[in-house]
C-alpha cells in the first residue's frame, strides 16, 4: 500500500494527479494530507479504515498543498481560515465528485479530499445489498403517496446513497420532486435541487417553506438536523407530500425517540411517519482467501438466540495479495421498519420505551440490524468481528431482556475467555463517537 514517489525529479503537478487517481483506483473514499513539523503524511481511507500511503518531504510539502488548493479553487493566499473546494475534470468519470476541505493546524494546513462515488446510487436499490424482504418493504414504502421515510445511521454509512437510489425510482415525469441539500451531492436530471446557503439566509427552514408553495409531490431533505426542520418536514408530509430524509441515529427505535426529543408533536409524528431504514457498513470478506472455522460456544448461543439456527462454522478473514487484511469492499446491513397502526398509537399515547421496543422488534416483521448482520455472517459475506464492531449489541437486544443479555455478554457460556469477539461488546458505536 505504501508508495514512494520521485520527489526530486517528478513535477508536483504529476505527483498530485497520480496520488488522486491511484486512490480512486484503489476505491478509497478519502485522502488525508497531514502536515507535521518535518514532513507531510498522506493517508487514504479504504473500506472505512485509514491506511498509510506516502510521506512527502518537507521541501515539497508546501508546493504540494498549494497545488491541491489551486485545482480545487481555493484561495492560496489564505492559510489562517478553513476553506472548501472541489476538483473537477481530473478524471473522465461522471460518477465521481471530489470535495476538498482545508483546516489550519499548528504545523500547517491539513487537507482532506473526499471521493464521492455515485455508481452505487445509479445502479439502483437492487445493488445495495438489501435482502429480498427488506427490498420489498422499501418498494412498498415508496408506493405510499404521503408520509416521511427516514434513512438513519452514522456519518459514512451510505445514507445518501440509499436516498438517491430511492429518488431514482420516484423520478418520473408525473412527479414534481424538489430537494433541499447541504451540499447537493449528486445532480439528477428531472429533479429540482436546491443548495442551502445559510450565510445569505437560504436555510433548510426558509427553503422548505418556499418549497411547499411549489406544488411538490416528493420532497427530499438532505438531513434533519434541528427542531425546526423536523417540524416542517412532519407538517409537509401530513399535507399530502412524500418526504425523504436522513437522520443520525442508531436504529428505528432511537429514530422515533430522537424525533420526539426535537419537540415534534406526538399526534403529528404518529400520523406522518411511514417508515425508517437504518443501516451500517461492514467490511466484506475476501472471497478468495476467507477460511472457515468452528464457532465458539458464545457464537453458537448468539446465532441460536437471534437466528434460531444451529451454526457450527463461520468464515474468518485471512489475507492475500488481492485484499487488505482479509477484507475487500464493504457490505451494508439494513433494518427496515414499516410503521404499523399499533406503533402509531404507541407514539401518540406516549407508552414506555420497553413497550415501544416490543412493538417495533417483536410484534412487527422488522429484521434488526443485528439479525441482518448475522445472516450475512452465515452467508460468508462478513465476519462476526465486523458485526460486533459496528452494532451496539446490548442496545439492540433491549435493556429489559436480562436472560438474553446475559447470554450475549457471555455469562452463560463456558468459553468466554476463548472468544476474542466478546471484547468488542462494550465498544462505542459509530454514532456515539461523532
Amino acid at each position: 500500500m505504501f508508495r514512494d514517489f520521485d520527489y526530486e525529479n517528478k513535477p508536483v503537478v504529476d505527483i498530485v494527479n497520480e496520488m488522486i487517481i491511484d486512490a480512486i483506483n484503489k476505491n478509497a473514499s478519502d485522502i488525508h494530507f497531514d502536515p507535521t513539523e518535518n514532513e507531510l503524511n498522506v493517508r487514504i481511507r479504504i473500506d472505512g479504515e485509514l491506511l498509510e500511503y506516502a510521506k512527502v518531504p518537507n521541501y515539497v510539502k508546501k508546493n504540494l498543498l498549494t497545488r491541491i488548493k489551486i485545482i480545487s479553487g481555493m484561495n492560496i493566499t489564505e492559510t489562517r481560515l478553513p476553506q472548501d473546494g472541489a476538483i473537477k475534470n481530473l478524471t473522465d468519470s461522471s460518477d465521481l465528485d471530489l470535495r476538498v476541505s482545508s483546516l489550519p493546524i499548528v504545523d500547517g494546513e491539513k487537507i482532506v479530499i473526499r471521493i464521492l462515488n455515485y455508481k452505487m446510487s445509479s445502479a439502483g436499490l437492487e445493488n445495495l445489498g438489501l435482502s429480498d424482504k427488506n427490498l420489498e418493504k422499501i418498494h412498498k414504502l415508496l408506493r405510499i403517496p404521503n408520509g416521511i421515510i427516514l434513512v438513519s445511521g452514522a456519518t459514512g454509512t451510505g445514507k445518501s446513497t440509499t436516498v438517491y437510489a430511492m429518488l431514482q425510482i420516484l423520478n418520473t415525469v408525473s412527479r414534481n420532486i424538489i430537494t433541499v441539500e447541504d451540499p447537493v451531492e449528486m445532480k439528477i436530471a428531472g429533479i429540482n435541487q436546491v443548495q442551502v446557503m445559510s450565510e445569505i439566509g437560504l436555510t433548510f427552514g426558509n427553503t422548505l417553506r418556499s418549497i411547499l408553495r411549489q406544488d411538490p409531490d416528493v420532497i427530499m431533505i438532505g438531513e434533519i438536523r434541528d427542531d425546526e426542520t423536523a417540524r416542517i418536514a412532519v407538517r409537509a408530509s401530513i399535507t399530502g407530500h412524500l418526504v425523504l430524509s436522513t437522520i443520525h441515529t442508531n436504529n428505528s427505535l432511537n429514530t422515533i425517540e430522537r424525533l420526539l426529543d426535537m419537540e415534534v408533536e406526538r399526534y403529528l409524528l404518529g400520523s406522518a411517519l411511514t417508515g425508517i431504514i437504518s443501516q451500517r457498513l461492514v467490511k466484506r470478506l475476501c472471497p478468495k482467501c476467507r477460511a472457515s472455522r468452528p464457532t465458539t460456544n458464545f457464537e453458537k448461543n448468539l446465532f441460536e438466540k437471534v437466528l434460531h439456527q444451529q451454526i457450527d462454522e463461520i468464515y474468518t478473514p485471512q489475507g492475500c495479495s488481492e485484499c487488505i487484511n482479509g477484507y475487500t469492499g464493504r457490505v451494508a446491513l439494513h433494518e427496515v421498519l414499516i410503521i404499523t397502526q399499533e406503533i402509531r398509537d404507541a407514539i401518540t399515547n406516549n407508552i414506555r420505551k420497553n413497550e415501544l421496543r416490543h412493538l417495533v422488534y417483536d410484534q412487527s416483521d422488522v429484521t434488526s440490524l443485528l439479525k441482518d448482520g448475522l445472516e450475512k455472517v452465515v452467508a460468508g459475506l462478513t465476519s462476526i468481528d465486523e458485526i460486533l464492531r459496528v452494532i451496539d449489541v446490548e442496545d439492540d437486544i433491549g435493556e429489559d431482556d436480562d436472560e438474553i443479555k446475559a447470554a450475549f455478554m457471555g455469562k452463560t457460556t463456558t468459553d468466554v475467555n476463548q472468544t476474542p469477539t466478546t471484547d468488542n461488546l462494550n465498544m462505542p458505536t459509530e454514532i456515539e463517537t461523532l
